[in-house]
């Protein structure tokens, strides 16, 4: 049975009520889950899973297959019985401020020089990006940044739909990672900023450009030929 997965639909859910459908000792996995599987370079979210009274934290979420699988603390759940999810908010709002900045800047790159993303890994303290960029231009870097960090203050909205594969096709620059093409599925899931950028993605985000605060350089690094890797932090 597929795990429906509710963060696709609402980024915002902090809790949800479930029914266990799987147990593989301290994997469990459930019919829906507003947990995130670590998955397109975005890391994994954790909480609690409360069940008949008794807490169990979770550790990781990994995706297999079409199943989302939560790993906990301890063993003690069992199929068929029902659970609450809560996530740990602070954890979760912050990985999605990192990821609408990722795609601000992603959006940013792509418009000035044409780059295509070629690695990502965005966790809590800090992020990366890798860009094609064909020279090491640490000053053209520095002002692109600049320039997502000006369209912030916009406070643009960001807004998540489906699309019918085939329409959404025919949009250039919906996918802007160098080596991926849109997933085999009817529709494919669209997050929009408005006025600046659209892009194929399954992760969750925020609601408007301006929650995710002030994107700070941490170090830039030429990683080859052409590519140009960047760490970065939100503040506040």
């Amino acid at each position: 049975m597929k795990t429906k997965a509710l963060y696709l639909y609402d980024s915002f859910i902090k809790e949800f009520q479930a029914e266990v459908i799987k147990v593989e000792g301290n994997k469990v996995i459930l019919n829906q889950t507003a947990f995130y599987p670590t998955s397109g370079g975005v890391d994994h979210d954790t909480g609690k899973l409360v069940c008949n009274n008794v807490e169990y934290t979770v550790l990781d979420v990994v995706k297999e297959q079409d199943e989302i699988v939560h790993l906990i603390d301890k063993e003690g759940i069992k199929v068929g019985d029902a659970v609450q999810g809560i996530l740990d908010w602070e954890r979760r709002y912050r990985l999605m401020r990192m990821h609408t900045a990722a795609h601000l800047l992603s959006a940013v790159f792509y418009k000035e020089l044409n780059a295509l993303i070629t690695g990502n890994q965005l966790q809590v303290d800090k992020s990366r990006i890798d860009f094609s960029v064909d020279k090491f231009d640490r000053d053209l870097i520095l002002s692109l940044v600049n320039k997502a960090n000006e369209l912030i203050k916009l406070d643009s909205k960001v807004k998540v739909y489906f699309v019918n594969r085939h329409e959404a096709l025919k949009e250039p620059g919906l996918v802007k990672l160098a080596e991926a093409q849109p997933p085999e599925v009817e529709e494919i899931r669209i997050v929009e900023i408005e006025g600046i950028d659209k892009q194929a993605d399954g992760g969750p985000h925020v609601s408007h450009l301006g929650e995710i605060g002030n994107i700070e350089v941490l170090k830039l690094e030429n990683k080859g030929r052409t590519n140009r890797r960047i760490y970065f932090s939100i503040k506040p």
